[in-house]
């Protein structure tokens, strides 16, 4: 019995981890993986179609809430909705004057967007463990991850979409002669140590984008195990410790909305400085 209670247990945590991958596979061409074996052997072209389906899904909401805001706005009293909405406009605008020290009118929308898009997509993990797999498993589909920010994927996408951003505003304020002379003169401004320089700089720069993927999923997916070991528990455990768990999870979601955010600015702000 304690056997069969610990391969459920296991068997509960592997589905809850798994994502619903669409690929080609060796030997069922292209299909929907069964099981996390056949997802591994689909290769790197394989997709997540949960954490494809969910975050677009988010940036959709995001788009919706603040056109709809800004076709209600009203300079009399506002409605709940455009109080909401000025209060995050306001959050990102005054954050971006501190942070950023350039001249580029796109760093504010691409704050807002940034912190917006990661904010909805962490909160779904507020959401009851098995609400949606039960859901969607009664329509037939195997396993459905709904948190986006729980697949490195996803993160690490959005932290590479935010170094081409930097590569681009680099190369654009400072020329890309501009960039390599600082990339070859930073720390040791002389030519003989440009080698050594490029090294540190280039490794640098690569970090960038890792760190930033690698802390908001580490986060979020260490939430998820957490609420994923807590269901394995008994009942009165559960709502002992669930509930407190989820309370303290609603200051990570938006926290980690804002650090991804803020570093982002930080990084686009030093694109844009001459050194």
């Amino acid at each position: 019995m304690a056997a069969d209670n610990e391969i459920s247990a296991i068997y509960y945590i592997q589905h809850h981890l798994q994502n619903l991958t669409f690929g080609k596979h060796p030997e069922n061409g292209w299909s929907l993986a069964s099981t996390s074996a056949e997802a591994t052997e689909m290769g790197f072209w394989a997709i997540h179609l949960d954490t494809m389906g969910w975050s677009i899904g988010m940036g959709a909401l995001f788009l919706w809430l603040f056109h709809k805001a800004g076709k209600a706005a009203t300079t009399g009293v506002p409605g709940g909705l455009q109080n909401a909405v000025e209060m995050v406009i306001e959050f990102i605008d005054n954050l971006t004057r501190s942070t950023f020290h350039g001249n580029n009118k796109n760093i504010g929308p691409i704050a807002l967007t940034l912190f917006m898009w990661i904010l909805l997509m962490n909160s779904l993990k507020l959401i009851p463990l098995d609400y949606f797999p039960e859901l969607f498993g009664k329509l037939g589909v195997g396993y459905m991850k709904i948190v986006p920010t729980t697949d490195i994927n996803a993160t690490l996408g959005m932290a590479i979409g935010v170094f081409l951003m930097i590569i681009y505003y680099s190369c654009k304020v400072k020329g890309v002669a501009g960039f390599g002379k600082e990339l070859a003169l930073t720390p040791f401004n002389t030519w003989l140590l440009a080698p050594f320089n490029l090294i540190l700089e280039i490794v640098g720069l690569l970090v960038k984008p890792i760190s930033l993927g690698f802390r908001l999923f580490g986060a979020m997916f260490a939430g998820e195990v957490i609420f994923i070991l807590i269901a394995l528990l008994p009942f009165w455990a559960i709502w002992m410790l669930d509930v407190p768990w989820a309370i303290f999870h609603i200051l990570v979601v938006s926290l980690q909305a804002f650090i991804f955010t803020t570093l982002s600015i930080v990084y686009l702000s030093a694109a844009h400085e001459h050194h």
